[in-house]
């Protein structure tokens, strides 16, 4: 089954392509990593998925539909990375104005809290926040939102790596709800750990599509097997 499709997408800056006729499908209660260096294009295509950036080439559809991008808001919700939106508002507040203007899901708002360890500053601003309290509030309030699947652009960026493990579970225990979760994520051992399936891109390309050991076995095919079976050695042996 395939909850989401993407086919040929693509995306120009003048004379630079920074997607190229990327395809690729989601499927139903998974973790799907998308992985790749810093500049592979990652960002991109998740603005281009949510439709906040027009591709110029390329489709986006549900199992009924190509989705016009905008459209797509009813399907996925995108959680851009190194965002502080209402600065000035506590975090209590932008949770309860979560669920109200998304239609979210009230019922999970204590779990989320609890799950994120937000208890100690809900009283406090969004813009005085660090780093990585800020993205464990601002992942808390995509969890809230009721679209099938849910883009989030390096959601352990700004993590220790206690509060990565401990996010990654969270994240884990959503998607045993019935969430779709995309996560475009650059560091491989945090995608080895939390993710069912990758995307692997690179130049804007892709360049596998699978399970590890699937992908493993690709590698294979294509005369480039891996050192081992680990993800580190199976992306460098298809990038």
């Amino acid at each position: 089954m395939v909850v989401v499709r993407v086919s040929h997408l693509t995306k120009r800056y003048g004379q630079l392509t920074a997607l190229s006729d990327v395809s690729f499908s989601i499927r139903p209660g998974e973790v799907l990593g998308v992985i790749g260096p810093n500049g592979s294009g990652k960002t991109t295509l998740f603005e281009c998925l949510a439709g906040v950036l027009p591709a110029d080439a390329g489709t986006v559809a549900d199992e009924a539909r190509t989705l016009a991008p905008g459209d797509r808001c009813s399907v996925l919700f995108y959680l851009p990375d190194a965002i502080a939106p209402w600065p000035a508002q506590p975090v209590r507040w932008a949770l309860d104005y979560t669920v109200g203007f998304f239609g979210g899901r009230l019922d999970a708002l204590d779990d989320v809290v609890a799950r994120f360890d937000l208890d100690s500053i809900l009283d406090s601003p969004i813009g005085a926040l660090s780093k990585g309290q800020r993205k464990r509030a601002l992942l808390a309030m995509s969890l809230l939102t009721p679209q099938p699947v849910l883009l989030a652009d390096e959601p352990f960026d700004g993590l220790d790596l206690r509060q990565t493990r401990e996010v990654a579970d969270a994240l884990r225990a959503h998607v045993a709800g019935g969430r779709t979760l995309v996560l475009s994520i650059h560091q491989i051992v945090d995608a080895a750990r939390i993710c069912d399936r990758f995307v692997l891109l690179s130049g804007g390309c892709v360049r596998g599509e699978g399970t590890l050991a699937e992908l493993s076995a690709m590698a294979a095919v294509r005369g480039a097997a891996p050192h081992d079976q680990s993800l580190e050695e199976v992306f460098l042996a298809l990038t």
